[in-house]
């Protein structure tokens, strides 16, 4: 088995500490192996802080899966970093980016089977230079710098019990409605069709698509981008064969009876999508990134600097970041060798 790739995300935010946590509980929570991208002084010294007594073996990524049984993989990093539990360094940025980038480098040359990335924070990447929006628009750089061909991100949390795709992702409230247009809407359930077929195995996805406003617009009494933008989205991709239905009414469309008659709903803004998925599963949902040519998932919560260093930081998310990664990477191989 080919072992993930781990980024460990802001060394000081909560992000080596789940990663030692999850290695931890390897046996118990059946984890696929993993490898971590780190400083490896910088995760011994987290772990002395937190009183575990943590095997450790520097090593490749192809020898990372046998290592894992006995001792925590680590690929170590060239960059070294400042060991400051909660307080975030621009001094660290260049250890975060040096594995988010050769966590993608690895998995674009075969040598990892998935990226899975622990929290990064924006601000201590932006005062060192950081030009990027964040992180998943990195990540579609990278993909772009390796690949040749522009990739377009989507953004899914993914539980136990539902699936949510924003539309439009980090901007204000006041913006969605002038940036949501019906090609944006048709390309992103594109991208989600295509991958719930291929890396999730589900033959013909069903995709429900929210309404922008209360009530789906209520015919157009409550604003005319339903009718205007999102509507005739639904009709074009209804057309291309995907089944896709909607605009729904918001309000209805996360109770277990109206989940169980979809596989993914899209939403028209950021809170639309997330406030429902960490609802019903905040220590268990995942940010997935679709539309990329590798798969990368990542747990669907911040760097935690008011926790960091502190011992209590769960690692559950990160947990089903990694299961997930290695179902979605063991069901991608599983459609390119059909």
């Amino acid at each position: 088995m080919i072992a993930l790739a781990l980024s460990a995300g802001d060394p000081s935010g909560i992000g080596p500490e789940i990663a030692i946590a999850a290695f931890m509980a390897r046996e118990a929570a059946a984890l696929p192996p993993f490898y971590l991208l780190a400083d490896p002084e910088l995760i011994a010294s987290r772990a002395r802080l937190l009183g575990i007594s943590l095997p450790v073996v520097e090593t490749t990524p192809a020898q990372a899966a046998q290592v894992f049984a006995l001792a925590l993989p680590i690929v170590p990093l060239a960059a070294r970093c400042i060991d400051s539990p909660g307080r975030p360094d621009p001094a660290n940025a260049a250890a975060t980016i040096e594995a988010i980038d050769r966590a993608v480098a690895d998995c674009l040359a075969g040598e990892a089977s998935a990226v899975v990335t622990c929290p990064i924070a924006k601000k201590p990447l932006y005062d060192a230079g950081f030009s990027f929006p964040g992180h998943t628009e990195y990540l579609a750089h990278l993909a772009a710098r390796h690949s040749g061909v522009e990739a377009m991100p989507v953004m899914m949390l993914a539980g136990p019990d539902l699936r949510t795709v924003p539309v439009t992702i980090h901007i204000a409230l006041a913006e969605v409605p002038k940036a949501l247009t019906t090609e944006l809407i048709v390309a992103t359930a594109r991208i989600t069709a295509a991958d719930l077929a291929r890396r999730f195995g589900i033959a013909r996805p069903r995709l429900a698509i929210a309404g922008l406003n209360p009530h789906a617009g209520e015919g157009g009494a409550m604003g005319l981008e339903d009718e205007q933008i999102v509507r005739p989205a639904v009709d074009i991709l209804r057309a291309e064969g995907i089944d896709a239905f909607g605009p729904l009414p918001a309000d209805t469309l996360f109770h277990a009876r109206a989940r169980a008659g979809y596989d993914a709903a899209l939403c028209m803004y950021h809170d639309q999508a997330l406030i429902p998925a960490k609802a019903l599963a905040f220590d268990e949902a995942v940010n997935v990134t679709l539309g990329l040519p590798f798969i990368r998932t990542s747990p669907d919560h911040g760097t935690a600097f008011d926790i960091a260093g502190k011992g209590v930081a769960r690692p559950d998310s990160l947990m089903a970041a990694l299961k997930l990664a290695r179902r979605l990477a063991d069901t991608d191989t599983k459609a390119a060798a059909a």
